[in-house]
């Protein structure tokens, strides 16, 4: 099994939609088992594994934050604070695994919305061909027990701590009792054992004394009506669970129709006819901008043109006028010119050779100069800065104009849009007959939904009621047996019994053997002491693990280091994944807690890259710092890598590629 992707939407501090690619397969030929998650506390780290329990077992999930809480809080609590309460919480998981030889993909999701009505969420599994097998959700819960068990999902699936707590205890806490139970495989000899029991009181029935026999009919037969109730009551549930799926399909096919036929719309009338109001007075008021526009410069934007040809007439003249001007300053300046040179007495000549280079000098600047030979203008310089503030303005008017208008085609597709939902909404009459169509179809719903959590609570109680008689009728005596074929056949019975129990014994202890051993190694691959225990033995009974040394002597767990003991522990769900046979991926959240420098390396050196094909490590910035993931870079253990980025202000998190360094 290999998990390929986590969706998250909207799930705890996970805002929006946010997708982690888990594949540890860079290419077909380059696979690498890590797949490393950085984040600080409280940025989100257990709410992934939380997400991945959730996604795999539902409301059976055993998530951190869930405590004693019903599963309709525990899903409330986890819809995000910030999402819109329209928008969904989505979880979904995608793994691969082996089925007839053959790798198979599943993408399970999860999705609820916030106070869930019938305090569930609703499950899909997307098979190979982007199908929804319906037939598969609905047996998922046994499907996925064929592939990851719940039972020892936290050999798998487990935190910091998790193994601080299997440290410091002598004996395993009871998640970990329960995973070594289901892999040691004792039903059968469990169920024989209870057969027996049966047979043995069958035949104190036969052999009792009347006072015997009267208690031993009123066992059996307050049994046997217990058992005929529980009967009838599982008959009777399968029946109420029969027509609760029929309800709900009568009820979705209201709830359909009332929303395909307009009736939701029609609920909706008063607000679609709120918006169109809303629209139209938007409406109105662009129009009324645009009148005050065209009231103003925007008509000159017909004749853009002749504003232009204007502007470039009024600079010419203009210049045209400032030249002129420059002429008779000049000719001024060179009549005094002359009048001085007159009275310097210099030669006639000389002095007409002058006058005559001013006269030829100003003429050339006036020829060079003058580009405007007609003026019909006639416009001052105050009349031409007041014709630019003109087109100015109308460039503003213009660009203005075009985004009213833009809006008023908006506005107006928007009330085209409103006005064909208020025509596809139901009539009142038909409105009345949908709502009440969809509300009693609701309310047969939730009736049979209750009739059916009430059997089933009544069920827990008869099962309860009818295991106390079992227990009274294998407990009472036998004293009055009078019958040697029957003593004897009870006899043989009992022995059978303690047998089975010396069989099952030896059978635990052979698994406990075998478990005992993996353990060991393991522990001592990540110990830098390999002279510390020689052996390691687990008891039959607590499942408590005790140490040996070379000379057969027993080695306190207080001599263990707080890191060693952290050690030990990882070794021993490291042992029990190994001896469970499946090939499942590790995931582990806050992972060297209280660890010195040389069992972290220990760890990081030799856990991490074998504890499983596929090994999600969820660590903060000082577990797994610079120096660690350097060298599982270096041994390119990591696939790939993200950072769980927290945001206090927004009390939301966002998963970027790439780790803290």
């Amino acid at each position: 099994m290999i998990f390929l992707e986590l969706v998250l939407q909207n799930f705890g501090p996970y805002a929006g939609r946010q997708v982690i690619n888990l594949d540890p397969r860079i290419d077909q030929e380059n696979i690498r088992p890590i797949i490393l998650l950085g984040g600080m506390n409280g940025g989100g780290k257990t709410t992934l594994m939380d997400a991945i329990r959730l996604a795999l077992y539902g409301s059976r999930a055993q998530c951190s934050t869930r405590g004693n809480l019903s599963y309709n809080d525990f899903l409330t609590q986890c819809v995000n604070s910030q999402a819109d309460p329209i928008n969904k919480t989505r979880i979904e998981l995608v793994f691969e695994h082996i089925e007839d030889d053959k790798p198979v993909k599943y993408r399970i999701v999860r999705t609820w919305e916030k106070n869930p009505k019938d305090g569930k969420d609703s499950l899909g599994i997307l098979g190979d061909d982007e199908t929804w097998p319906q037939s598969l959700a609905n047996i998922w819960d046994e499907y996925i027990e064929n592939i990851l068990p719940l039972g020892i999902s936290n050999l798998f699936l487990f935190d910091g701590e998790q193994v601080k707590e299997l440290a410091e205890q002598e004996t395993p806490p009871a998640v970990v009792v329960d995973a070594i139970n289901g892999l040691l495989g004792l039903e059968l000899a469990d169920k024989l054992a209870v057969d027996l029991e049966i047979l043995v009181n069958r035949k104190k029935k036969e052999t009792a004394d009347k006072q015997d026999l009267a208690k031993l009919e009123e066992l059996e037969n307050r049994l046997a009506e217990q058992l005929q109730e529980q009967q009838n009551k599982d008959k009777e549930l399968k029946k109420l669970e029969t027509e609760l799926k029929d309800l709900k399909i009568q009820y979705d096919e209201a709830l359909n129709k009332y929303i395909v036929e307009g009736g939701k719309l029609a609920a909706e009338r008063s607000q679609l006819d709120t918006q169109k109001e809303t629209q139209i007075k938007n409406t109105e008021n662009v129009r009324q901008e645009l009148c005050e526009l065209a009231a103003d410069v925007l008509p000159l934007a017909l004749i853009p043109n002749l504003l232009s040809q204007i502007q470039t007439q009024g600079e010419k003249e203009l210049k045209f006028q400032q030249m002129q001007l420059a002429k008779d300053v000049l000719i001024a300046r060179d009549q005094r010119l002359l009048n001085l040179l007159n009275q310097l007495n210099l030669e006639l000549e000389k002095i007409n050779s002058i006058q005559n280079f001013l006269v030829e000098d100003i003429d050339k600047l006036y020829a060079v100069n003058s580009s405007t030979k007609t003026t019909w203008l006639n416009a001052d310089e105050e009349s031409l800065t007041l014709l630019d503030n003109v087109v100015y303005r109308l460039q503003i008017a213009e660009k203005t104009a075009n985004t009213k208008l833009l809006e008023l085609q908006n506005y107006e597709e928007q009330i085209l849009t409103i006005d064909r939902q208020i025509q596809t909404a139901a009539a009142p009459e038909a409105y009345t007959e949908l709502q009440q169509a969809r509300e009693k179809a609701e309310t047969e719903w939730n009736k049979a939904n209750t009739n059916v959590e009430f059997l089933k609570r009544h069920l827990l109680e008869l099962q309860a009621t009818i295991e106390q008689t079992r227990k009274e009728l294998n407990n009472y005596t036998s004293d009055s047996l009078k019958y040697q074929s029957t003593e004897h056949l009870i006899n043989a019975a009992t022995k059978v019994q303690a047998t089975l129990k010396i069989f099952r014994e030896k059978l635990t202890l052979r698994k406990l053997n075998k478990l005992e051993e993996e353990v060991k190694n393991c522990f001592l691959y990540l110990l830098h002491k390999s002279d510390l225990v020689h052996r390691i033995a687990i008891d039959a009974q607590t499942f408590s693990i005790a140490l040996y040394d070379l000379k057969g002597k027993p080695v306190p767990k207080n001599r263990l280091s707080a890191g060693e003991k952290q050690l030990l522990a990882i070794a021993f769900l490291w042992g029990l994944a190994k001896v469970s046979g499946k090939r499942l991926p590790v995931a582990i959240d806050t992972p060297l807690g209280r660890l010195d420098s040389s069992h972290r390396n220990n760890l990081v050196e030799r856990y991490f890259p074998a504890a499983s094909h596929q090994v999600i490590l969820l660590s903060t910035d000082t577990e797994i710092a610079k120096k660690e993931v350097e060298l599982l870079r270096e041994n390119e253990a990591i696939a790939r890598e993200y950072l769980l980025q927290y945001n206090s202000g927004k009390r939301e998190t966002t998963i970027k590629d790439g780790y803290f360094w």
